[in-house]
């Protein structure tokens, strides 16, 4: 009989840990149109497969009166399961228990389970939904967002990090999503800032909204804090789920491989076509990539943040594939310091995972001017310069168009250890464009001619002669800096035959304790 009490008494205590804050709360949370911490582990991983730990823990704190109000699992449901059959281990943080403030025992918790993933090799991922430091425990709570960092540092480039802000994420608390691999924002109920509104505006006398300031919008297409803008949890974590399809467990492993039925050697007859005669017209670089991805299938990364360069995952013949390219479409694909930094950190992320890199290049040069070369274009065009330079993966790149400059060097070029370097025989590979060579190569002979028709002849004659030399890729080609001039409409056989050829690729860096890259 007294068995049968305690096993009651459990069944008791584990149906009032479930209830997180109470049923009040939790139709508080409903009725923003946000799901409770549970509700979204379970969303997120497989069916039955989740495995809750730490249900009973409360925190410790007596201080201003808490020790009067305590709630199992204190904030944060933790445990592991699995997505696709693959394990990850996830951390939620439940915003029905005290606004989810993080406390001395919630960061413990949320530390117990990262430390978990890399004992493991698994995959972290943390949804966030959180008011900040519990304020009652004071340094208690900020020593924990500290250890919660240092795991953040520590498994950086071991095992993939996913962070989806789902509602409130300010103060030191933002720093944690900061420092992990992706980040998921909602539109209307989540927000990431260091400083809310209130503060803004006593110190800067600046007025202006929440969303204004930290929203999903801000941080998808301004700051780029965001690699995605969703509309509502849901697609959030189909994102997840998608995404990490793309991943391997962890940086000793390779990514999964699907089954694939699009044909290795199937033909994009447009291909052939798609580049307009007029070298200055755009075209869009996007339709390149679904051409010869498996399927068309491409989950782009950072879309609405410096769109003027591409970042995302794809497959070939069913291989995980990063892809970078330049896109003509937005301010012609040039270089400037945001696309720079997008591109050198997902280069970064694959490289440490494991994933193959295909660069597509149509790409005119850097982005001239006062306001670049004040916000750091130097320093940020050589971090993707260094994260290609760096890398040791398979990396494949198709000039298809311009490939201009110091930008030539800095895509990806066989310099920077391209393992295969293609072009399409529209490619132009050169310093700077014809118009712009000739004004600096005969710009004293042009001085000279007085008659405004004779100036025009000789300048229209030496134009043709350097785009006669340069407007192709043949040049490049005879000294092997391009591998081989490819047809566009073969051009996804020819990809996949490279990364296949790759496959047992072995290089290994010089021997040091870090790298210093150009932060």
């Amino acid at each position: 009989m007294e068995n049968t009490e305690k096993v009651k008494n459990l069944i008791d205590l584990r149906g009032k840990a479930k209830l997180g804050g109470g049923e009040k709360r939790i139709a508080s949370q409903h009725s923003k149109g946000k799901f409770t911490a549970r509700e979204r582990i379970h969303m997120l991983l497989d069916e039955g497969s989740f495995e809750e730990l730490d249900m009973f823990v409360t925190h410790r704190c007596n201080n201003f009166g808490l020790e009067k109000e305590k709630y199992l699992g204190d904030g944060v449901v933790i445990g592991h399961g699995t997505i696709d059959g693959r394990s990850v281990y996830v951390f939620a943080q439940d915003f029905t228990i005290f606004g989810g403030s993080l406390s001395e025992t919630m960061a413990l918790k949320i530390c117990k389970v990262m430390d978990m993933a890399m004992k493991m090799g698994c995959p972290i991922i943390g949804i966030n939904d959180s008011g900040g430091a519990r304020i009652q425990e004071g340094v208690t709570a900020l020593s924990g967002y500290a250890e919660i960092f240092e795991r953040n540092i520590l498994a950086s480039g071991v095992i993939p990090q996913i962070s989806a802000i789902f509602g409130p994420c300010a103060g030191g608390a933002v720093y944690s999503p900061a420092l992990t691999d992706f980040v998921i924002m909602t539109e209307q109920n989540s927000y990431m800032f260091v400083t809310g509104p209130k503060v803004v505006k006593s110190v800067t006398g600046e007025d202006i909204s929440i969303e204004n300031l930290g929203g999903a919008d801000v941080h998808a297409r301004k700051s780029g804090v965001s690699h995605f803008r969703v509309a509502d949890e849901q697609t959030g974590i189909q994102r997840i789920r998608e995404l990490i399809s793309y991943f391997p467990q962890n940086n000793l492993e390779e990514a999964p491989i699907e089954n694939c039925s699009d044909p290795i050697n199937r033909l994009e007859d447009s291909l052939n076509e798609i580049i307009p005669d007029n070298p200055n017209s755009p075209y869009d670089m996007k339709v390149i990539i679904a051409g010869i991805v498996d399927d068309g299938k491409f989950l782009e990364i950072h879309k609405d943040y410096a769109r003027n360069i591409i970042c995302g995952f794809a497959r070939f013949n069913g291989v995980s594939t990063g892809i970078v390219a330049n896109q003509p479409n937005f301010l012609a694909g040039i270089l400037d310091c945001d696309s720079s930094r997008k591109a050198a950190r997902f280069v970064r992320f694959c490289d440490a995972f494991n994933i193959p890199v295909l660069t597509l290049v149509d790409v005119p040069g850097f982005l001239p001017g006062s306001g670049q070369e004040y916000a750091g274009i130097i320093i940020h065009g050589a971090k993707l310069m260094f994260a290609y330079g760096e890398a040791t993966v398979p990396k494949v790149t198709i000039t298809i168009r311009k490939s201009y400059g110091g930008a030539h060097d800095v895509m990806s070029s066989k310099q920077l250890r391209g393992d295969f370097n293609y072009a399409w025989p529209t490619a132009e590979i050169a310093v700077m464009g014809a118009a712009g060579a000739i004004e600096v190569l005969e710009g004293r002979a042009i001085s000279k001619i007085e008659n405004e028709e004779e100036k025009a002849s000789y300048i229209s004659a030496k134009v043709n002669e350097y785009k006669e030399k340069f407007a192709n890729p043949y040049e490049a080609a005879s000294y092997g800096y391009i591998d081989d001039i490819i047809e566009p409409r073969n051009t996804r056989f020819r990809v996949i035959r490279a990364f296949q050829a790759l496959q047992t690729k072995k290089v290994v860096n010089p021997l040091k304790k870090h790298s210093n890259i150009p932060l």
